[in-house]
């Protein structure tokens, strides 16, 4: 008998199949009709400006994108409908329904309720919250702050943690380059008024010589910059021309994934197109974010993996569908798995597409027989004002389940849990610059297909807002405080006192997020919440300002219009 030795036991079986696999590679040859099993390198890319890695200044994070391979995903990835065919009778001929209709779900009748009557001239519905101020200013500041902060987005810390809420800010430069900061923040309130919540303290001296009367939100640590290498573009033509030579990223959206990822989407330069889309998660930026996430005292992890460690960019599929600039996208989460929506119009409705992985999508999965929800004025509209204006999204997604956390049978499920958003409608004036933006919420289905259900009746204000347009007097018909406030002064003789004046030239909104303070909030919940918990407006003014406002989920969410639904089409 012969004996190996237990390793050499698998040397004639190694050497064999050494034999069979040289053999197989040069013996057959696979024709170039039959689809290869592995990727192949990604065909070279068309003529554009291109920036060498070698040349980029800044080192701090590699760049993560596969998108140049273009590749269709699996057929997996795609979910389809449950088809149940229907046949009616409409004018003597057949129409055959691809799926079912809806029928009215009694979860959604809260929504459609409008307890608020609209202004008479603005049109708009004014909620009894304000605006409160944002500085970057920390107790104690080492330095004098001189930097303009705006574009606030804000989301709220888990409830474990020493501070509330982390805000990323643009701040105002000469135009030749952008710039962001991150801090983290706490909300103080004056006296025992309405911003008084359980764990939110007074406002010292200090903070309402830095806020002002009404309090606000205000930094606890020093502003740092947020550190983003420079991405190369891939063709800025035209009028775009001169964007590929300003550096830095702008439009931060920071928002909580559903996997309880802190992530931060930007617009900076492309590697498709002129500008697109990167995201990355806040952890390999701001090192306390991902201490805190692994001290959680209810459920000790290494907190959430990381989808974006890297910055990567967001693509579109197919290429020819993507456009020289890309921005306003939106995410949202269902069942741990992401969805970019891209963009809604009254006339082509709305694209939204699943992410694969590494910034790969699928096609558009927007129903085929959505109809718009979005509408145009209608042309014989006679207030001048109100017409144009064109439809963009502003802020990220949140999950909303339909009833109060409080009630006992308050229980999430398909039938009551939605996703919502804002998107503004923007009107220009005259030299085509930003007149005001329209605030509007839209509400969609948390499960496929994410059916479109209501966006609001009325453009929404807050409680010291106003809107461009109209006069003052105008805007404040809805206050019954200012009619006071006139009706006393003309009783006194002061004939020529209009009330209130103007409060901003314009508004919008860049963020949404549930409020601090919620009991038991791990970072997987932080992007769900009910009717009855608060959600944070982070508030962009005049392109040189910023500030919040606080309302209840179901506060924001009332006097909608229900989307028409489906189209359907003949057999």
């Amino acid at each position: 008998m012969i004996y190996l030795p237990p390793l050499r036991r698998f040397l004639v079986p190694a050497l064999i199949l050494l034999a069979i696999i040289f053999f197989y590679k040069s013996s057959f040859h696979v024709s170039a009709a039959i689809p290869s099993f592995v990727l192949h390198q990604p065909p070279a890319p068309p003529e554009g400006i291109r920036v060498p890695f070698a040349d980029l200044k800044s080192h701090t994070l590699p760049i993560s994108n596969l998108s140049e391979n273009h590749l269709s995903p699996p057929h997996q990835y795609y979910y389809s409908h449950t088809k149940e065919p229907n046949s009616k009778l409409i004018n003597g001929s057949s129409m055959s329904l691809v799926w079912s209709q809806p029928v009215f779900n009694p979860n959604l009748a809260i929504l459609f309720k409008c307890p608020i009557r609209a202004n008479q001239y603005t049109n708009h519905v004014r909620l009894p919250h304000i605006i409160r101020n944002i500085s970057q200013i920390p107790p104690n500041p080492i330095k004098d702050e001189r930097r303009v902060f705006w574009n606030p987005t804000i989301i709220s810390l888990p409830y474990w943690s020493k501070n509330q809420y982390l805000i990323v800010s643009r701040i105002v430069t000469d135009g030749n380059h952008q710039e962001n900061v991150l801090c983290e923040a706490n909300i103080c309130y004056v006296g025992s008024g309405e911003g008084s919540r359980e764990g939110v303290m007074q406002c010292t001296e200090d903070d309402i010589n830095i806020l002002g009367p009404a309090g606000g939100m205000r930094c606890v640590t020093a502003p740092i910059t947020l550190s983003v290498p420079p991405t190369p573009a891939e063709k800025c033509e035209g009028k775009f021309g001169t964007y590929v030579d300003i550096p830095g990223f702008h439009d931060p959206r920071i928002f909580w994934s559903g996997k309880g990822e802190p992530l931060m989407m930007v617009n900076t330069q492309s590697r498709y197109a002129c500008f697109g889309l990167w995201m990355i998660d806040l952890r390999t930026l701001y090192t306390p974010l991902n201490n805190l996430l692994t001290s959680s005292p209810s459920h000790p992890s290494l907190g959430p993996l990381m989808s974006y460690p890297t910055l990567t960019e967001l693509t579109r599929n197919p290429a020819d569908t993507r456009f020289a600039i890309e921005k306003n996208w939106m995410f949202f989460f269902s069942n741990f798995e992401a969805y970019i929506h891209y963009e809604m119009s009254p006339r082509a409705g709305r694209t939204f597409a699943k992410l694969l992985g590494n910034g790969l999508t699928t096609t558009n999965l927007t129903d085929p027989f959505e109809q718009p929800c979005l509408r145009d004025v209608a042309p014989d509209e006679p207030d001048q004002i109100k017409k144009g204006g064109t439809w963009h999204q502003a802020t990220n997604s949140l999950r909303l389940v339909l009833c109060n956390r409080g009630d006992a049978d308050c229980k999430p499920n398909a039938e009551n849990t939605v996703f919502f958003a804002i998107v503004h409608r923007k009107h220009p004036n005259y030299l085509k610059l930003p007149l005001r933006y329209e605030r509007y919420f839209i509400v969609w289905s948390a499960v496929p297909p994410f059916s479109m259900l209501g966006i609001s009746q009325h453009p929404i204000l807050l409680a010291n807002e106003t809107a461009s347009g109209w006069s003052a007097e105008q805007n404040w018909d809805d206050d019954p405080v200012n009619t006071q406030l006139v009706k006393q002064a003309r009783k006194n003789g002061e004939e020529g006192y209009v009330g209130k004046s103007y409060w901003a030239y314009f508004t919008y909104t860049v963020s949404i997020a549930y409020a601090w303070g919620r009991k038991g909030d791990e970072a997987t919940w932080k992007n769900t919440g009910f009717l009855d918990d608060e959600v944070i407006l982070g508030i962009g003014i005049d392109d040189k300002g910023q500030g919040f406002a606080r309302a209840k989920a179901g506060e924001l969410l009332q006097c909608l219009r229900a989307c028409p639904g489906r189209r359907t089409r003949a057999s």
